[in-house]
C-alpha cells in the first residue's frame, strides 16, 4: 500500500488549512506551518511521489553532484538537470555579469538572458568556472568540509593570546559516515553537517535541508530469513518448531549468504521546505540515498525521516497544491470507472449490480489523484568502494521498476 503519497498530501491540505501568510526572500509570498514531520518505510517502495509524475534522473544527478563534492552548476547542466540555474543566474545578474560590470542590471539582463548564461555555462569553461560557481554549498560540506584549530601563544607581556587560524586537512563526511557505520554501527554519532556557520555568506543559497543522521538496528533472526527468501527466493524452516540445531544451521546459512544483520535509517533536516516542488525531490534524494549507504555497507533500507521546519506553500503554487490533492469523485463517476472496468475484473469478483462496498474491494478509486504503487529501485554495481562508485556512477545506473503516476502539474520556481 502506498502510504507516503496519502501522508504527503495530508500534509499540503495541512498547509492550506492552517497555514498564515508570510512573506520571504523571494518576494512571492507563502502560506506557512511550522515543524512537522514526515515518515515511509522503505519496505513498502522507493518514496517516489505517484500522484504527480516525477523526473528521477534530476533527482539522481544532482544527489551524485553532492556525493562527488561539486559545487559547479556546469555537471548539473551538461547532465540535463536545471534546478539551480536560477540561483546560478540571479548570482550572475547580482554581481554585475562577467565582461559587463559597468552596464545597469537592464543592460545585463538584456544582454545575457537566462537561457543564453546556462548555454555559455555549457559551452564556455572559463565562464562556468566563474560564474557556475555556487560556493560551498552541500558538496563541498559533505565531502570537503573545513577545519581548523587555534594557534595559541604568549605576547610580549607573557600573556596569552589566540594568533592565527591553523588550517587542518579536510573533512569528508561522507567517507567517514561510511567507515563509522562499518566499524562502529551503533555509534550516535553518525551525523553529516552542510550547515557550516562560517561559510554561509560564501554560499549563494543557505542548505535548505542541513543535515542527516544515521542509525541501524539489528535484524532479528525472523527478519533475516525474510530477507533471504525476499531476495533470493530460498527456502527457510516452518519456524514455530525450529530447534536449536537448526537454528544454528539456519544462522551458519544466512551467514555464507550474506544476508544482511543490520537494517539502517536515515533523518534529515530541514529549515526551509517549499512543499509543492522541492519536499518531493527531497524524500526521493534521500530516499535514494539510504538506499546507496544501506548497499555500500551490507545492510537494510528501514526508515525514512524527514524533520520539517517551516513548511510552506508559495502563492503561486496553491492551485497547483489543490490539483494534486484531488477531489472526491461522485457516485456517478466511480460507477463510469467501475462499468469500465468490468471487462477487467476476473469472473470470480464479479458482482452485478456493483454495490459501492464492492467498488472499494477492487480498487476503484475514491479521488481524482489516487495513488499507485510505489516502485522499486535497483542499482547497477560500479566500482568496488563507494568513492569510486561515486566517481564513475551515472543516472542510468539508478533504474527505477514499475512506476505509475499521474500526469506532471507544472508550477514555477521561486529563487
Amino acid at each position: 500500500m502506498n502510504n507516503l503519497d496519502k501522508k504527503y498530501t495530508a500534509l499540503l491540505q495541512d498547509i492550506l488549512d492552517n497555514g498564515v501568510e508570510k512573506k520571504d526572500r523571494t518576494g512571492t509570498g507563502t502560506i506557512s506551518v511550522f515543524g512537522r514531520q514526515i515518515r515511509h518505510k522503505m519496505s513498502e517502495g522507493f518514496p517516489l511521489l505517484t500522484t504527480k509524475k516525477m523526473y528521477m534522473k534530476g533527482i539522481v544527478t544532482e544527489l551524485l553532484w553532492f556525493l562527488r563534492g561539486d559545487t559547479n552548476i556546469q555537471y548539473l547542466v551538461d547532465n540535463d538537470c536545471h534546478i539551480w540555474d536560477g540561483d546560478a543566474y540571479k548570482n550572475y545578474i547580482s554581481k554585475g555579469g562577467k565582461d559587463y560590470s559597468e552596464k545597469s542590471m537592464k543592460q545585463i539582463s538584456s544582454h545575457f538572458s537566462k537561457e543564453e548564461f546556462i548555454n555559455k555555462i555549457k559551452t564556455d569553461n572559463e565562464f562556468a568556472k566563474t560564474w557556475g560557481e555556487l560556493g560551498p554549498v552541500y558538496g563541498r560540506q559533505w565531502r570537503s568540509w573545513k577545519s581548523f584549530e587555534h594557534e595559541y601563544g604568549e605576547d610580549e607581556n607573557g600573556d596569552d593570546f589566540i594568533g592565527m587560524w591553523k588550517g587542518k586537512e579536510k573533512i569528508d563526511q561522507i567517507a567517514n559516515l561510511i567507515n563509522d557505520l562499518k566499524t562502529n554501527p551503533d555509534s550516535r554519532r553518525l551525523m553529516v553537517n552542510a550547515w557550516n556557520v562560517g561559510e554561509i555568506d560564501e554560499m549563494v543559497l543557505p542548505p535548505c535541508h542541513y543535515g542527516f543522521q544515521v542509525y541501524t538496528r539489528e535484524l532479528s533472526f525472523n527478519e533475516r530469513l525474510d530477507i533471504a527468501g525476499k531476495n533470493n527466493g530460498y527456502e527457510y524452516p516452518n519456524r514455530i518448531n525450529v530447534t536449536k540445531e537448526d537454528n544454528k544451521f539456519w544462522n551458519e546459512w544466512l551467514f555464507e549468504k550474506n544476508v544482511p544483520t543490520r537494517a539502517v535509517s536515515l533523518m534529515w533536516n530541514q529549515r526551509s521546505v517549499d512543499t509543492f516542488l522541492g519536499l518531493p525531490f527531497n524524500i526521493a534524494s534521500y530516499g535514494l540515498l539510504l538506499e546507496i549507504i544501506a548497499k555500500e555497507v551490507n545492510m537494510v533500507p528501514d526508515e525514512l525521516i524527514g524533520n520539517l521546519g517551516d513548511v510552506h506553500l508559495y502563492s503561486n503554487h496553491i492551485e497547483q497544491a489543490k490539483e494534486q490533492i484531488g477531489r472526491e469523485l461522485s457516485l456517478d463517476e466511480r460507477r463510469e470507472i467501475a462499468n469500465l472496468k468490468q471487462n477487467d475484473i476476473h469472473y470470480g469478483e464479479f458482482i452485478s449490480p456493483m454495490t459501492i462496498e464492492h467498488w472499494d474491494r477492487i480498487n476503484i478509486p475514491i479521488r481524482t489523484r489516487e495513488p499507485y504503487p510505489l516502485p522499486i529501485l535497483k542499482i547497477a554495481e560500479n566500482g568496488p568502494s563507494i568513492i569510486e562508485k561515486i566517481r564513475y556512477w551515472r543516472s542510468g545506473d539508478f533504474v527505477i521498476e514499475n512506476y505509475q503516476s499521474h500526469p506532471t502539474i507544472k508550477a514555477p520556481l521561486s529563487n
